[in-house]
């Protein structure tokens, strides 16, 4: 358990071991979430990246990405299709 004051402007700070489970660092954000008598406090960029893995989960099959080398190829790809349609007509 770690115990924390609050300020006269109602800020806190987080305790290192908490930072380091969380992975948080100056500058992150964190969510607080409310779960009946409790408040969670989360990464909200954890959080984010989780609900872009969920989302992409049926997707992956579908666009064949089954490994990191296959989501290399596809943002190669991509950047490649950029860079030709940004600088394609302008040479």
């Amino acid at each position: 358990m770690e115990l924390a004051k609050i300020s006269s402007k109602g800020q806190v700070t987080i305790p290192i071991e908490i930072r380091k489970k969380l992975k948080l660092k100056e500058g992150d954000k964190v969510l607080f979430l409310e779960d009946e008598e409790k408040i969670i406090l989360k990464n909200s960029s954890l959080v984010a990246l989780k609900e872009i893995q969920e989302r992409m989960k049926d997707e992956r099959g579908e666009k064949g990405l089954y490994s990191e080398e296959d989501v290399k190829k596809v943002v190669k790809d991509i950047r490649k299709d950029i860079w030709e349609k940004k600088y394609e007509n302008n040479g």
